[in-house]
């Protein structure tokens, strides 16, 4: 009677796991099977970036400027795959201005976001993702650029888009995770100094699907 038990639990439970594997497979070919059949497109962006950096630090003077926010634009392509769930990677060139007392910094970068989004109504969706960062270039007025800590970087966009045909709009924000300090040479008596090149901006986007 014992190696009965034994034996009918063996064969539930071998029953079960049967039936839970059955399901994750059909689930695994339902989810390809939908990106699969999903849409696919490609195309081009170019908007305008209303952009600040971090704080400008005067190691002669021991002052932190912060800086106003000023007006830059982007340009680049996109690819997009799925509809109501759907991947993006984007490729961006991006120039940006923050005004400090000390003068204007100018930043020329490549952006490249991996977003995730999801249609919610109509032709709205929301989306997020990282953003991997590269700078290009940095200017300071009257100051000559030492180093940037870190070329590359990583930051975070989020935001929501409105959907026509081959046309979207996008609005989203963008912040670098952590501080990413360029060194500046005493140069036109403005003096040494670091400035966090990190960006924090909003971010107005027009795509044509192609």
């Amino acid at each position: 009677m014992k190696h009965l038990k034994n034996a009918q639990a063996y064969f539930k439970i071998k029953y079960l796991m049967n039936k839970n594997l059955i399901l994750l497979v059909l689930f695994t070919c339902l989810s390809s099977y939908s990106w699969s059949q999903t849409d696919t497109s490609y195309g081009i962006k170019a908007g305008l970036n209303y952009n600040g950096n971090g704080d400008y630090k005067n190691s002669i003077t021991e002052t932190i400027d912060n800086p106003d926010k000023n007006m830059g634009y982007h340009i680049g392509v996109f690819g997009k795959w799925g509809s109501s769930l759907y991947l993006r990677p984007e490729l961006v060139y991006t120039s940006t201005k923050s005004e400090y007392s000390s003068g204007e910094f100018d930043m020329k970068k490549l952006d490249a976001p991996l977003l995730v989004g999801i249609k919610v109504i109509g032709p709205i969706s929301v989306f997020a993702g990282p953003a991997f960062q590269y700078i290009i270039d940095t200017d300071l007025d009257g100051a000559t650029l030492s180093k940037v800590e870190n070329e590359f970087s990583v930051g975070l966009n989020f935001g929501a888009a409105l959907n026509f045909n081959k046309f979207a709009l996008d609005v989203r924000y963008e912040r670098g995770f952590s501080d990413n300090e360029a060194s500046f040479l005493n140069n036109n008596n403005i003096g040494s100094g670091k400035l966090d090149t990190r960006p924090e901006q909003l971010i107005l986007s027009l795509s044509i699907i192609l």
